[in-house]
């Protein structure tokens, strides 16, 4: 669902207030060009810049580790120079003094102190002790039965699920086999931050886990075409404005072997996010947002009993709030957290103590905290990730934390990864931008010393590229747009080229960024290959622009969008070499329901689309993004009925290609049947594909097939 390019030209009449240029590459053209296996899957992994090999700090020191061939070697940061290093056969010899079998290469390691470091090997998480070269088990790892692996801090404990129960070491400490219970998973589909369903004390002696009863849910089914004959994998989807799952928290004690479930209370309708941990390990903190998502509690529960303790603080917005982060407490002051919220109309950090008091905003400005970074030693200063500089790029800052000073660290224009030293003295410093591949660096918080530790060659010097350009277009209410544009590979200043527009326009994404290629995928320099210009925009809806720019297509989710994709179309015409009767759109969910709204919505203005697991009616779409973005059907139904694209059929003019997974779960196949239903009904043209075996995203090598579809369907009919 994500990646383009882009370019800019002059002023462009009454409607574009201003074009700045932004940033400007050009790639040295060579004799190549990409295979569609290549501009899929990057050449096996040829096409994509090197990388250094499990790059990472060790524990408790200012060294840092990469794995070169068979070799672990660790660094001295400071002098740069190569201390210890453990070989393969070195932990070989060991493996056999435990009576296990060899490796067949060197594992990937997480270190557990200065001294130690785990590995998987034989279905077991093996520790490896390097001043004692000996080898020994931390805890057994069941690869062929569980699920939803998590272990402790010290790997001497797995929490992981088997159908639809919960397990700690082989053992057994759920036992729901009724339908629609669900133990130790994810719930609320994966929203509010939520990625998994467990979440271990910091002692590793207590687990919390979410306990899901759907129940209530109707049962979807998911067509299995594989077996004979077909069949169906129920699964339970909660659509918008119909009974939601109730989600509560339960609490095991190994000890003990009891589990307490905390008292969220009523109503049961109400998402429990982020649950975090104090760090004396008696409290879990749970932000609790109601099914309006309008309103957050942050409470506090005695883990022991389950009970209420108190709330510490409310958050409340006239659209919606969504944390998306736990807390993260200060380990040399465990009274005090820190805690992320868009209360100002950006991202940024706040600090509290655990009586719910405001000490102070440590983050403040109209950019977002991207990523919350690290601490130096005394958590004195603190490291952010932030778009401070540029909405399109990523710096490092340290903030201090008593007068709130920020100090930008990286300076190069682009993108900065950064992942500080344990004892925050240091960082690695993974750049790219839109002319850099990868530079990689280790440097001192301080400023007073960098090192470069890697260059990645070009993997695409070979290859001919389209020239790529970052600008800005402004948007009826004068907000910034930034997009992307890729000229056409050997470029004639005499000619007129045909364009894709690639897009999703949708939150919780960005396309357009300094990085790499700028953000653009190797099928966009594909398409310029064959003579197309490629541009992306990323209007209003997108993420990493602010609340504000996020949440203004609330209620009417299609509409806006359009409007500042149309700026786009305008700005393209004003183009002298672009054919304004010859451009087309691609885009994938969220960016397949756009694709469609825009050839039918908008119609004539493209004369090709190709549709990606498009939602075609929100009101067959989950409840708990939909009601984020469109309150229920109950509440807004001029909402839900405006952006149906069910209503737009007859509308269509080009061509348009619709494609979905036949398994797909996010995107139900519902949407796009009942579209080409609906087609056939008004007799209307339109051509349907379907992937029969895949989720939302075609993937593997299926996906070389998805995308030389979509390239045939653009060079037949554009």
């Amino acid at each position: 669902m994500k990646n383009i390019k882009e370019y800019i030209f002059l002023s462009i009449g009454v409607l574009f207030l201003s074009v700045s240029v932004f940033l400007s590459h050009t790639a040295t053209a060579q004799d190549k060009t990409f295979t569609i296996d290549e501009a899929v899957l990057g050449g096996g992994g040829k096409l994509i810049p090197k990388n250094l090999d499990q790059l990472q700090w060790v524990i408790g020191t200012s060294n840092y580790s990469q794995a070169i061939g068979n070799t672990l070697q660790v660094t001295d940061a400071k002098t740069g120079k190569v201390g210890s290093s453990v070989s393969k056969s070195e932990i070989d010899a060991a493996l056999k003094g435990s009576g296990w079998d060899t490796l067949k290469k060197l594992p990937r390691v997480t270190w557990l102190s200065s001294n130690t470091f785990k590995f998987n090997h034989v279905n077991k998480v093996i520790g490896y002790d390097i001043a004692k070269k000996t080898t020994y088990k931390l805890v057994d790892y069941y690869p062929e039965e569980m699920e939803n692996a998590d272990f402790t801090f010290n790997y001497q404990k797995v929490a992981y699920t088997k159908g639809n129960n919960l397990y700690i070491n082989g053992k057994q400490i759920t036992f729901d086999d009724k339908p629609g219970m669900v133990n130790g998973q994810a719930v609320h589909r994966n929203e509010f931050g939520i990625v998994k369903g467990t979440f271990w004390s910091n002692d590793g002696e207590l687990l919390a886990f979410y306990h899901l009863d759907e129940h209530m849910v109707a049962e979807y089914p998911i067509y299995q075409l594989k077996t004979r004959p077909a069949d169906a994998r129920m699964i339970r989807y909660p659509i918008a404005g119909t009974p939601s799952h109730h989600a509560t928290v339960g609490v095991y004690n190994a000890a003990t072997n009891s589990t307490v479930y905390i008292k969220t209370g009523e109503p049961v309708e109400q998402y429990l996010t982020n649950i975090s941990w104090s760090p004396d390990n008696k409290s879990v903190y749970i932000a609790i947002v109601n099914r309006g998502q309008d309103h957050m509690w942050l409470n506090q529960y005695d883990a022991a009993t389950g009970n209420f303790v108190k709330t510490l603080f409310e958050e409340t917005d006239s659209k919606y709030v969504e944390p998306q982060h736990g807390l993260t407490f200060l380990k040399t002051d465990p009274s005090k957290f820190i805690w992320w919220s868009e209360r100002d109309g950006y991202n940024h950090l706040y600090l509290y103590d655990v009586s719910g008091k405001l000490i102070s905003q440590l983050t403040k400005g109209n950019w977002v905290v991207t990523d919350l970074v690290g601490f130096d030693k005394k958590e004195t200063t603190l490291f952010v990730t932030t778009t401070a500089a540029s909405p399109t790029e990523r710096q490092l800052y340290s903030i201090n934390l008593k007068t709130g000073k920020q100090t930008q660290l990286t300076k190069n224009s682009g993108t900065h990864t950064a992942i500080i030293s344990p004892n925050g003295d240091w960082f690695i410093d993974h750049f790219q931008s839109a002319t850099t591949p990868r530079e990689i660096k280790i440097v001192s918080t301080d400023g007073k010393k960098e090192t470069l530790i890697h260059t990645a060659p070009n993997p695409l010097s070979d290859y001919k590229l389209g020239e790529t350009t970052i600008g800005t277009l402004k948007a009826s209410d004068g907000t910034d747009l930034y997009y992307r544009l890729i000229k056409p590979v050997n470029f004639n200043p005499d000619a007129k080229y045909p364009v894709v527009v690639y897009l999703y326009n949708g939150p919780h994404l960005q396309l357009v960024n300094n990085t790499w290629l700028s953000g653009a995928n190797l099928w966009m320099q594909y398409m310029s290959q064959h003579g197309y210009y490629v541009f992306t925009i990323d209007g209003r809806g997108s993420m990493n622009r602010g609340h504000a720019f996020e949440a203004a297509i609330h209620r009417q989710v299609g509409t806006l969008e359009m409007e500042d994709q149309l700026k786009g179309v305008e700005f393209l015409k004003s183009i002298p070499n672009v054919d304004a009767a010859r451009i087309g759109i691609h885009g994938w969910s969220f960016g397949g329901f756009m694709t469609t709204s825009m050839m039918t919505r908008n119609a004539g203005v493209y004369k090709v689309g190709v549709a990606g697991g498009p939602v075609i009616d929100w009101g067959l779409y989950e409840i708990m993004y939909t009601e984020r973005y469109m309150d229920t059907p109950e509440e807004n139904p001029d909402g839900y009925n405006a952006n149906n694209l069910l209503n737009y059929t007859k509308n269509l003019k080009g061509k348009l290609l619709m494609i979905h997974g036949g398994e797909d779960d996010v995107v139900l196949w519902q949407h796009s049947l009942q579209y080409l239903e609906k087609c056939i009904k008004d007799g209307v043209q339109l051509d349907y594909f379907v992937y029969p075996h895949h989720p939302h995203n075609v993937s593997g090598k299926d996906r070389v097939h998805l995308m030389d579809k979509i390239s045939r369907y653009f060079f037949d009919n554009l």
